[in-house]
């Protein structure tokens, strides 16, 4: 199944990435992680720097999946706030989840700036802003819950909006340690150190079983074979090739679109991350080399679509919000995109071991920031393999109970 449709802009800053050899060969190795992705790639970092023996298999090319279309905004709030999480599963594990996840960003940050290759990121402060003056009060509430629980967070009433920036909105958080990054960049980046540290990368190896053996499993590809203690499904948002039966994901479809370089963001307050209450939202943010990216328009579909036009309606509307809010700016659109992303019904991600299939390990990122939710993973199966509790990992249990919605 394809994962997007359109044109891509992060591929076009990398043209000729490090490649890595297909598997041809036996092997025997602690942990096998299968995706080379996001999340698969941030396990192997962390696996390799923590000593583990690994290696990765993707069928495709690394970061060519979702990572392609993914918008690079790093912010530890989620998709669901942390008030909204205090009522679906109590206060002490939302204020946990919530800081799992600020450390989860500032470490995405330490490890982005100690690259030897340049990644595009940049701290940034984020604007989570009143779609409409109903919302006020909730993200009031917001904003007690956070700055309450230690989080760096500011009120902003729409007169201080208004001084910083070319429009007008009842009240918004300011949110500070979040960044935005080159996500393909970042991939290739972290493939390129965790190689270096130990991480077996093979390219162009399609996952064909996972047997059980004496030892633990088989994992059977293409044209190799790997003995192994444990498997690790960092799939993407094609959750089937995980197999198992937690995993109940709603996969729909986003837009996005990158314009032509500005040549003046002076109106820009801090190049801050621009996002907002309304569900589904709509996102903003600025480049290194001064583009804009605008995302949003959700969509309950699991299938990109597959019209120019189609898509080209969707980059238009896209574009006038940008103008509604930036009425100065008027760029042309360079690169637009439509993509699957992965949510849960819950906001949570899946991470952690399959109790029905001890050794086989979850890592989807789905329900907020898919980004920080890999950071997440990463730490929390390490964890699992060196024998450390982790007192994130019951939230995020893949057995947890999770409903899901009916879907186009």
């Amino acid at each position: 199944m394809s994962l997007h449709f359109g044109s891509l802009f992060w591929p076009s800053t990398y043209p000729d990435p490090t490649r890595f050899p297909a598997l041809k060969a036996r092997g025997k190795t602690r942990a096998v992680i299968v995706g080379g992705g996001m999340s698969g790639v941030m396990c192997g970092y962390v696996l390799a720097r923590s000593g583990i023996d690994a290696v990765l298999i993707e069928q495709n090319t690394i970061a060519s999946g979702s990572t392609s279309a993914n918008t690079g905004l790093l912010q530890y709030s989620n998709d669901k706030m942390l008030s909204e999480f205090v009522d679906q599963i109590g206060e002490d594990d939302a204020i946990r989840f919530y800081k799992a996840c600020k450390q989860a960003a500032e470490q995405l940050n330490n490890i982005a700036e100690g690259l030897r290759r340049e990644v595009d990121f940049k701290r940034r402060s984020s604007l989570y802003y009143a779609s409409t003056p109903k919302d006020v009060p909730s993200l009031r509430k917001e904003f007690d819950m956070l700055h309450g629980n230690g989080f760096s967070a500011e009120w902003w009433d729409e007169e201080q909006i208004a001084a910083h920036f070319p429009f007008r909105k009842a009240a918004a958080i300011v949110t500070r340690g979040d960044a935005e990054v080159n996500p393909f960049l970042f991939v290739h980046a972290l493939a390129e150190e965790a190689a270096l540290s130990g991480l077996a990368i093979h390219e162009k190896t399609a996952l064909l079983s996972v047997d059980k053996s004496a030892s633990g499993y088989v994992v059977k590809t293409t044209e190799g074979e790997i003995e192994t203690e444990h498997v690790i499904y960092a799939v993407g948002y094609v959750p089937e090739q995980a197999g198992g039966r937690w995993i109940k994901a709603q996969i729909n479809r986003s837009y996005a679109i990158v314009t032509d370089p500005v040549a003046s963001l002076s109106e820009w307050h801090q190049r801050f991350l621009l996002w907002e209450t309304e569900r589904p939202y709509l996102y903003i943010r600025t480049t290194t080399d001064n583009r804009i990216i605008v995302g949003g328009l959700d969509e309950n579909i699991r299938q990109p679509v597959l019209s120019e036009s189609e898509l080209h309606s969707r980059s238009m509307r896209l574009m006038s919000e940008l103008h509604l809010m930036f009425p100065d700016l008027t760029p042309e659109i360079r690169y637009e995109w439509c993509a699957t992303f992965g949510e849960s019904e819950d906001g949570l991600p899946w991470i952690g071991e399959d109790p029905d299939r001890p050794g086989q390990h979850y890592c989807l990122g789905y329900g907020g920031n898919g980004t920080i939710y890999s950071m997440l993973g990463a730490e929390i199966i390490r964890d699992r393999l060196l024998g450390v509790d982790n007192p994130v990992a019951p939230i995020v249990r893949p057995d947890r109970t999770v409903t899901v919605s009916s879907q186009t």
